[in-house]
């Protein structure tokens, strides 16, 4: 799927910053692609971008409403609906996350079919793919995995990328969720794909390149994690990333929904991951751990990220406080 921009970012009647995550991770991004947001009554989330009714975005050149809000359930309340046709009949297409789809609300439907407008659903996927073929193929590429599920891939991901084109390398963030999607443009969310088609996806979004091209993956789940590893290790089979980078939490003791699983070590992380990849990737390899200090305060986070490099003789770094510096630089090695 492939959105048009710039985007208008609708924040609905959200109740909190949290419930606007989505649209958060957008404009903190691609800034530029975001020229306004449109908020309801009693909404108490600000983007910190400009407040504008459909009428002023369509003035602005907005082409896409974007649905920022994760709220319970993923639903599509009556009191958005309006507001979602009337963006449709003043031309804009129309992308949401949500586990309802737009395309299965009758007016929203109705409006689209009518106006010529494109609805993107970017957590169901909008064509079908290939089983994988497990052949090699020009290009290189990046997977960001994870010791657990929610320690900041995406973010890894999008800093590895702005560090890349920063130094003049050739290099692609590749969208595999909803939000990673909004931000990119494109990409196909993976954790909605059949089970038997997530590495051919995985392949479909990677393909074949220049020598010196690196797709940079967004990845999902985790290898340790009971209820997504599927998804993580068709996403190592399907893209064959010859370089990992292994996310963590600093702060997490138990895998995320699953109370009493602890959270594996980082060396079991590396050793399997690395195996799993070498299954059709014969050198891939860790070359950085990006750790999410966030509960730390500064003193703290440097001297735990030290003591993490000096433990597994790699570049440990935490993206947002001190850059992915580091691992580009391992990557720029290989």
């Amino acid at each position: 799927m492939a959105l048009a921009t710039p985007y208008l970012m609708f924040v609905g009647d959200a109740p909190d910053q949290l419930a606007a995550k989505v649209a958060i991770g957008v404009v903190h991004w691609r800034p530029d692609w975001c020229v306004g947001q449109l908020r309801l009554a009693g909404c108490k989330a600000d983007l910190g971008i400009p407040d504008m009714t459909i009428a002023d975005a369509v003035k602005a050149g907005c082409k896409t409403m974007v649905i920022g809000v994760a709220n319970r359930g993923g639903v599509i309340p009556d009191n958005w609906v309006g507001v979602i046709v009337e963006a449709i009949e003043a031309g804009m297409d129309v992308a949401a996350g949500l586990h309802r789809r737009l395309r299965d609300v009758p007016a929203i439907a109705e409006a689209a079919a009518r106006h010529g407008r494109t609805l993107t659903d970017a957590r169901h996927p909008s064509r079908d793919f290939d089983v994988a073929s497990g052949q090699a193929r020009a290009g290189r590429r990046i997977l960001t995995v994870g010791t657990d599920v929610s320690v900041g891939k995406m973010f890894t991901s999008l800093a590895i990328e702005r560090e890349m084109t920063a130094r003049g390398m050739n290099a692609d963030f590749r969208a595999t969720g909803q939000t990673g999607i909004f931000i990119a443009g494109d990409g196909a969310s993976v954790d909605a794909v059949v089970a038997d088609f997530i590495a051919g996806a995985a392949e479909w979004l990677t393909p074949a390149n220049d020598p010196d091209h690196w797709d940079v993956v967004e990845g999902q789940g985790s290898l340790f994690h009971a209820s997504y590893s599927g998804v993580t290790l068709g996403l190592i089979h399907g893209s064959r990333p010859h370089a990992l980078v292994l996310c963590h939490d600093a702060a997490r003791r138990e895998m995320r929904g699953t109370p009493g699983v602890p959270v594996p070590t980082l060396e079991d992380c590396i050793a399997v991951n690395e195996r799993m990849a070498r299954m059709f990737e014969p050198d891939a390899t860790v070359v950085g751990v990006s750790v999410n200090t966030s509960s730390m305060d500064d003193a703290r986070a440097q001297a735990y990220l030290a003591e993490t490099a000096g433990r597994l003789g790699l570049p440990v770094v935490d993206a947002v406080r001190t850059g992915v510096a580091p691992i580009v630089d391992a990557i720029e090695k290989l």
